[in-house]
């Protein structure tokens, strides 16, 4: 349980590291000193005296301090599913991948679609979560595009963010008003992006998916619904937020719709930056994901919009799933994988192996999803909460069942190796995970 920042009296100084908080600009040497779990200095001016005699010293040897991640696409199984992940498993998950703070989708039994369940999901994070979680709701009464949920209410209670998760408003009149009343709670929309009538299959459609005998989902209908809620952006001037692209195309239309001066961001998960259709291999369904993997010209484009910043987040898209629903045919398999452990590991290879610089990886997987959301996290600044993750960007694992923390074990990166990962989080100035080999 995160305690009140208040309670914790021991000031500490994190040493000899180096310091990556894009929101500052630092970038370089330096330190972190934190006291009653909030920042009282980051930067170079951080050293053994300036923090004091009393002050606990932690020699970071060099290794990077960057703000803790914010995960914005993160489903658990509580409540009414606990047997794929609680609140409590899939903080010890985020915990050990570096994520100080979970946004919980409202896919869960009974949907987070009222202002009572958005308070009971906050009272049982504050009781058994390691890490920070905040809900998303529902944009419409449970997730059936039919009827729009009590927006202001659940922005009173808690939420911060609307979004139907894994669905699609279809009804672009019902989107509108949404768009609408989000607007004027000044609350973001969360939009998963798929024209249902288009997105029936279970892979990307194309060649890969016609060799393997699969029914395929077309990067077109993703596009198709972006460029429709742009025009009802348009009309209401209301904050958008893509939760996950996964094509070039995409990438395009949301790069014009930003030069035209549209509130408009948009996510990638993950998975889709490092992966491609041809990872299904054969028939393997952890990698089967919505929105499905696309091809490696895709993979690409996408690594170049994170870059060049038109996308503006990465997500984890956390989706734990029991062996009896992926354990089955492709076909007949669900969706999903978990990632809160692997995100930032699989990020780190971005670096290592497309060149994307450390600091757009960690704008992208803490300040901006802060930012978008209207969190106080996400920075290394004086006055700010004491989260943050302490990476070793050298430091190799293979990925296992056993070591996963996670109740469930359908991660795309089973068994293998990963180089860099988080040694140390902190949560409100908290030691909540420490690396042990």
């Amino acid at each position: 349980m995160i305690g009140d920042p208040a309670r914790s009296r021991s000031r500490k100084a994190y040493l000899n590291a180096h310091v990556l908080s894009p929101a500052q600009g630092l970038n370089g040497k330096g330190g972190v000193l934190i006291e009653d779990g909030w920042i009282l200095a980051a930067g170079t001016g951080v050293t053994k005296e300036s923090a004091g005699a009393s002050a606990q010293v932690i020699d970071c040897k060099g290794r990077i301090i960057a703000p803790g991640l914010v995960d914005m696409r993160v489903f658990t199984g509580e409540p009414g599913s606990e047997y794929r992940e609680t609140l409590a498993s899939a903080s010890q998950a985020a915990a050990a991948g570096g994520v100080t703070t979970m946004i919980i989708m409202p896919n869960t039994q009974p949907v987070i679609d009222d202002a009572a369940i958005v308070d009971y999901v906050l009272r049982r994070a504050r009781d058994t979560a390691t890490v920070r979680v905040f809900p998303m709701a529902a944009i419409t009464k449970g997730l059936s595009g039919e009827l729009l949920a009590e927006i202001g209410l659940l922005k009173q209670a808690g939420a911060v963010a609307v979004t139907d998760g894994v669905k699609s408003v279809a009804n672009a009149n019902l989107f509108r008003r949404a768009l609408t009343y989000a607007r004027d709670f000044d609350l973001p929309v969360v939009a998963h992006a798929e024209e249902p009538s288009l997105a029936g299959g279970v892979m990307n459609a194309g060649e890969t998916a016609s060799r393997l005998g699969l029914s395929g989902n077309p990067a077109m209908a993703e596009v198709i619904m972006i460029e429709r809620d742009l025009r009802l952006v348009e009309m209401t001037g209301a904050r958008y937020h893509v939760s996950q692209i996964s094509s070039a195309l995409s990438a395009t239309v949301i790069k014009a719709a930003k030069a035209r001066g549209l509130p408009v961001t948009c996510g990638v998960s993950i998975n889709h930056l490092v992966l491609n259709e041809n990872d299904i291999g054969a028939y393997r369904t952890f990698f089967k994901l919505s929105p499905p993997l696309r091809t490696e010209t895709d993979r690409r484009a996408l690594v170049e919009a994170l870059a060049d910043g038109t996308i503006d987040a990465i997500v984890s898209s956390h989706d734990p799933q029991s062996d009896d629903t992926k354990r089955l045919p492709f076909a007949e398999a669900a969706f999903g994988a978990v990632g809160l452990e692997t995100m930032l590991s699989a990020a780190l290879s971005l670096h290592h192996n497309d060149g994307v610089p450390l600091a757009r990886l960690v704008e992208a997987m803490s300040q901006t999803p802060a930012r978008i959301l209207g969190l106080e996290t996400g920075r290394l600044a004086a006055g700010a909460p004491a989260d943050f993750v302490v990476i070793d960007p050298t430091l190799s694992w293979k990925v296992e069942d056993q070591s996963l923390r996670s109740q469930s074990k359908n991660s795309p990166f089973e068994y293998r190796t990963l180089e860099g990962r988080a040694v140390e989080t902190v949560v409100a100035g908290r030691t909540v995970y420490a690396y042990s080999a």
